[in-house]
């Protein structure tokens, strides 16, 4: 199956895709929107041209697991995902994405311009790794 990730964002939404086997997550692109149903059309346009099947949405928790207002838009937003495109949305704890993904890219020496272009897409390669790693435990 092919699964998507999101990682929304007020300005970039970070967008990643796995392969068929759901055996490995890459970046795909970063969408640079703030409007939240001009960014949901593009959303469910990628979707289509990947033949996703389902779409994982980073949910970002507090450290704590609490969840605050962000949750709640971005529960907002992937509803919206979901009715538009007809897709099923689950919604994925991302804490932490960011900075792994950011420790990775200054592991590789990406820095400056260069990492604020790709690390969105980064961390929804991150969120969407995690995904079918739990998917994966979750089989045997």
């Amino acid at each position: 199956m092919i699964i998507m990730a999101v990682d929304l964002g007020k300005a970039r939404t970070g967008v990643a895709v796995c392969d068929s086997m759901e055996t490995l997550a890459f970046p795909k692109e970063v969408i640079f929107e703030k409007n939240e149903q001009r960014l949901v059309d593009k959303i469910c346009e990628l979707a289509k041209e990947n033949k996703a099947e389902l779409i994982v949405v980073g949910l970002p928790k507090n450290m704590d697991g609490s969840q605050g207002f962000r949750c709640d838009e971005c529960r907002h937003t992937a509803s919206m995902i979901e009715e538009k495109s007809g897709i099923k949305v689950d919604l994925w704890d991302e804490r932490c994405t960011t900075m792994i993904a950011a420790n990775n890219l200054n592991d590789i020496n990406i820095r400056g311009k260069k990492r604020k272009a790709v690390i969105d897409s980064a961390a929804a390669t991150i969120i969407l790794q995690d995904y079918l790693n739990f998917r994966k435990n979750k089989k045997l």
